[in-house]
């Protein structure tokens, strides 16, 4: 037999692992595309399905992992839209397992939220004896909350009802729940009604072997002195807007000339941010990069002064795991942030933190580290070392596979990354 042929038989002997994914493209997300990695380098056959990004092929086999992809839906309006594309892509998915399925029979369905609908599809699935992971990457109702507010109406009400209502579906009907912090863990136990022995946390950690400060490229400055970069998803409830206020008041209110922001990512608010950039007076000062892959963030990141992670209090984001933190503090960034419960355990004492909202406070503290060129390195530092030593991939890869040979009831692979 050849070693070629011993591996694939190595992979088939552990287990086929479906992944589902509907927000991002893959490997476009991070998070899912580590998982991909740990566990084809731990011997498991890994598929996936996703949304495909731009000029992306139907079906393309990268680095061992066979992605599926289908044409995502027009963007949606309303609450009518969202259902509408939620059934759109259930539906695709769905088909798409049964092309799955025919090249190798999968023994486990993990699906990453939102939306929490995959419940249904793995419960089809179960009849089959296929398994059901939740990787529970976001908190729907509190997405809900954040967006829209405490509910008042009956419309709004029943909405968020059946946001719940779908999260708990979710978590029961999964075999194992894996969690981003223990903040969501415990929204699994207490929420979920879990079994703490079936969650497991994986933090979203930064591959430091892959992140790690680059070559600097002066141009992206545009003349100027420093670079101050955001990095992320732009949503209703990610505070761009904010970041762009403070922006005009480094900017504007303290004359600093010398200061160029590059807003690395896309969203639905992408466009109404490019037009509140002109009506700050800001265009000359602020680059918005659109969709970036992992070369583009290198070079932004390796090149900029320090990182914002300015998103601001609300009942989501305060027990979230902002990955940008983390990826900043990988790129041995300084970080200037609000104080949120996650961000903080995130980011320890390696961040310069502000109270929620303080946006006066928030641009005062970049300008005072842009001047400190001593401060920003010892931030920066530690920052890069805690991220070594404490965040690394490579501990939450261990974790993330250990679900999987709980599930197989296999004894531990010598190699996960």
């Amino acid at each position: 037999m050849s070693a070629s042929t011993e591996e694939e038989g190595a992979k088939v002997t552990r287990g086929h692992v479906l992944i589902i994914v509907q927000n991002l493209p893959v490997p476009l997300d991070r998070r899912v595309w580590l998982e991909c990695q740990a566990l084809t380098a731990a011997g498991f056959d890994v598929s996936v399905i996703c949304p495909k990004g731009p000029n992306d092929p139907a079906y393309q086999e990268l680095s061992g992992v066979h992605i599926y992809k289908y044409a995502p839906p027009p963007q949606a309006k309303g609450a009518l839209g969202y259902l509408l594309e939620f059934v759109y892509c259930w539906l695709r998915t769905a088909k798409l397992t049964w092309k799955v399925w025919r090249r190798a029979p999968f023994h486990v369905i993990q699906a990453c939220n939102p939306p929490d609908t995959y419940w249904a599809l793995a419960r089809l699935w179960r009849a089959r004896g296929v398994k059901f992971v939740f990787d529970h990457h976001d908190l729907n109702p509190e997405v809900f909350r954040s967006r829209f507010g405490e509910p008042k109406g009956l419309a709004a009400r029943v909405q968020l009802a059946g946001l719940y209502w779908l999260e708990r579906k979710t978590f029961h009907t999964a075999d194992r729940v894996i969690s981003t912090n223990q903040s969501y863990q415990r929204i699994a136990w207490e929420r979920g009604d879990v079994p703490p022995e079936h969650t497991t946390v994986v933090r979203s950690g930064p591959d430091t072997s892959v992140m790690k400060p680059g070559e600097p490229k002066p141009e992206l400055r545009n003349g100027r002195e420093h670079l101050v970069a955001w990095l992320g998803i732009m949503g209703p409830q990610d505070g761009v807007d904010g970041v762009l206020e403070i922006a005009r008041k480094v900017v504007h209110e303290h004359g600093r000339e010398d200061v160029q922001f590059a807003l690395l990512g896309f969203g639905d608010c992408l466009e109404d941010l490019k037009k509140q950039c002109t009506e700050l007076g800001l265009d000359d000062y602020v680059t918005f990069t659109g969709r970036v892959g992992p070369p583009e963030i290198a070079d932004y990141l390796s090149t900029a002064s320090l990182g914002l992670s300015a998103d601001p209090l609300s009942p989501l984001n305060d027990v979230s795991t902002m990955n940008k933190t983390m990826e900043y503090m990988a790129y041995a960034l300084p970080v200037v942030a609000y104080r949120l419960t996650e961000t903080v355990v995130s980011a320890g004492d390696c961040a310069v933190y502000l109270e929620p909202g303080d946006t006066d406070g928030f641009a005062k503290a970049v300008i005072d580290l842009l001047d400190d060129p001593t401060r920003r390195k010892d931030l920066g530092t530690a920052g890069r070392t805690r991220a070594e030593e404490v965040l690394d991939w490579r501990p939450q890869a261990q974790a993330y596979v250990g679900v999987y040979e709980s599930v197989f009831g296999l004894e531990p692979s010598l190699s996960v990354v």
